[in-house]
């Protein structure tokens, strides 16, 4: 018996996440390949949602090495600020 299809709709079957952009990118084959693999291994998924996590997890460790180190910065600036004699002959009184 023939499929009747007359009601069918055209389109996407799964509406798209809202919070997603659609782009296009051109990526090596060997990159594409990894993640095609990873999540096979891992049991299965979109390899586009593994990558999405993947560079978000890569942003989260990048910003988090960036907070440390001025983190870092600020408190040997403050150490120095904070043993440094005040020339009260030089102060800007205006500071004060």
């Amino acid at each position: 018996m023939a499929e009747n299809f007359s009601k069918g709709k055209r389109g996407s079957v799964v509406k798209a996440d809202p919070s997603k952009v659609r782009i296009t990118i051109r990526l090596d084959a060997d990159i594409i390949e990894h993640f095609k693999k990873r999540v096979h291994h891992l049991g299965g998924g979109n390899y586009q949602t593994f990558m999405n996590d993947a560079l978000r997890e890569y942003i989260g460790a990048h910003d988090k090495e960036l907070e440390n180190a001025l983190r870092k910065i600020i408190r040997e600036e403050l150490k120095r600020a904070v043993l440094r004699p005040i020339d009260t002959d030089t102060t800007d009184q205006r500071l004060i």
